[in-house]
């Protein structure tokens, strides 16, 4: 190879690495959200850069995503565009399975950002179902934010309510509406219950009281059989300059018992929790759709 084909090849090489880098920083700081948006993300930076080191490297950034260690590993054995179909695939089915239960002028209330189930609403309405949303903003990164602007911009009417009046939101209280369904995401699904963002099991809860339905939303492939560490964040997302004699405690996650679950909808179709876990079980390894 002549000198200005080293030089290229050195040239790409810093590229991907600084893409790689880039994409790590982006995970940690949850400038890019989701666990299917951040296992695509991971994917492509892995794609760049497939070593031992770099799958640590990403999976680091986020630990309590095993969406993406399920992708990663799958990387070492499927090609790439396969993967990417399943993402699209599986929620195509999730949308299929979430349609019926959205009756005509319903009020839906979900937390967060979960691109599973942001999709399957729009899809629903895109098909002329007529519904409200109820969500929380979700402190202190306000990723309800994101969730309302999507849904708005689908022709979705929303309500956002700050976090601390979830009761308020669920109860049908200052004039707000019957809430007849709860769908929310997951960032993990384990044999247990799942994990979601924080606030999930007080939602879980009043769901139980109120007797409100609630359903997961999520992919097969955020199953894990291993612990989850529960991801603390920074402490300035909370107070920043706080005084130093004050204790800040920011957990990002929480978990959430599987009794208080009427159904998770995946892939696989709308089932009872343990019913999913039967039909993991059936696998030697994490299913590719």
């Amino acid at each position: 190879m002549n000198k200005r084909g080293n030089s290229s090849k050195v040239s790409s090489i810093k590229k991907n690495l600084r893409i790689f880098n880039k994409t790590v920083e982006d995970i940690k700081r949850i400038k890019i959200q989701g666990a299917r948006n951040i296992a695509k993300a991971a994917l492509k930076a892995y794609s760049l850069n497939p070593t031992l080191k770099a799958k640590r490297i990403l999976l680091n950034s986020r630990p309590t995503e095993p969406m993406m260690e399920n992708v990663l590993n799958l990387a070492d054995k499927y090609p790439y565009s396969k993967i990417l179909t399943h993402f699209d695939k599986t929620q195509e089915r999730i949308n299929k399975y979430l349609f019926p239960l959205i009756k005509r002028n319903s009020i839906i209330f979900t937390h967060c950002h979960s691109t599973n189930v942001s999709n399957a609403l729009i899809n629903a309405r895109k098909k002329g179902k007529i519904f409200e949303v109820y969500l929380t903003e979700t402190r202190p990164l306000f990723q309800g934010r994101k969730t309302a602007k999507i849904l708005r911009k689908a022709g979705i009417k929303v309500t956002l309510f700050v976090d601390s009046a979830v009761c308020v939101a669920l109860s049908k209280k200052q004039r707000t509406k019957k809430v007849n369904r709860i769908f929310l995401g997951a960032d993990a699904l384990t044999p247990k219950g799942i994990i979601n963002k924080i606030g999930s099991e007080t939602i879980a809860n009043l769901a139980k009281q109120k007797k409100i339905l609630l359903y997961i939303v999520a992919d097969s492939w955020k199953f894990t059989r291993k612990k989850i560490k529960i991801e603390q964040r920074a402490l300035n997302e909370i107070w920043d300059k706080a005084p130093r004699n004050i204790k800040i405690k920011n957990p990002a996650f929480e978990f959430v018992d599987k009794k208080y679950l009427t159904g998770i909808i995946t892939e696989f179709g709308l089932m009872k929790y343990g019913n999913f876990l039967d039909k993991i079980d059936k696998f030697n390894k994490i299913p590719l759709v």
